[in-house]
């Protein structure tokens, strides 16, 4: 994967401001941002997923171009093949597992009465190990098969890149290592590429072939 970020945007509330002042390079498929809470890791992912517009800059995936302030390019989230995997999953209730799947895809699960027989669907259910929990609601699942649902449908369109909030925080300890190691061997097996954040420290031998440090807004050093 090769990754370009330079951007910046200023923030105000009230009276106080913050500068996003990004600026880093990769061809890593294993990235990681870490840092401290408030540094602008979650900013920066929401830049590269076109949730957040920098007032100038660009943002670059493979060859193409997801923002571009000189360009006036800025493309719509649901055009630059990110999956954004947010903190508490954002599974839908009410929606079972196959559906929650299913809603990744571009048609949704509304009209899909039995989503789980979608050869996509079907594809990422075995992947994870949730074809047995196919037709259950998030609120009967464990911790770690609420974040394979969440995964499933953010891999079912098959993205260029995998963003990761903080995806264990949710977790408790022992079932954080687990999942750590379960994320890990996943991105092995698959070679999607990913980018996460997190400010435990757990997370960087396991998980980052790069590592990108950022502080008060902006890239401190990389490190090995």
């Amino acid at each position: 994967m090769a990754i370009e970020i330079n951007i910046r945007k200023h923030m105000q509330a009230d009276d106080r401001g913050f500068n996003l002042d990004i600026a880093l390079r990769t061809e890593s498929n294993r990235v990681v941002l870490y840092g401290p809470s408030g540094a602008g890791k979650s900013l920066t992912l929401r830049a590269i997923a076109g949730l957040l517009t920098p007032d100038e800059g660009v943002i670059r995936l493979k060859q193409n171009i997801l923002f571009d302030s000189t360009a006036k390019i800025c493309l719509p989230p649901q055009r630059r093949k990110v999956a954004y995997l947010f903190q508490d999953y954002a599974l839908f209730p009410h929606l079972t597992v196959a559906q929650n799947v299913a809603f990744g895809l571009r048609s949704g699960s509304t009209n899909m009465r039995r989503p789980q027989e979608h050869p996509a669907v079907q594809k990422w259910l075995t992947s994870f190990e949730l074809s047995a929990t196919a037709n259950s609601y998030p609120h009967q699942l464990s911790g770690g098969q609420r974040q394979r649902v969440a995964l499933a449908r953010a891999l079912v369109l098959e993205p260029d890149i995998l963003l990761l909030d903080e995806p264990f925080s949710a977790l408790d300890l022992s079932l954080r290592e687990k999942m750590r190691y379960e994320l890990s061997e996943l991105q092995h097996r698959l070679n999607v590429p990913m980018m996460v954040i997190t400010h435990d420290p757990a997370d960087l031998a396991l998980l980052g072939d790069e590592i990108f440090e950022i502080r008060d807004g902006s890239i401190s050093r990389p490190t090995d």
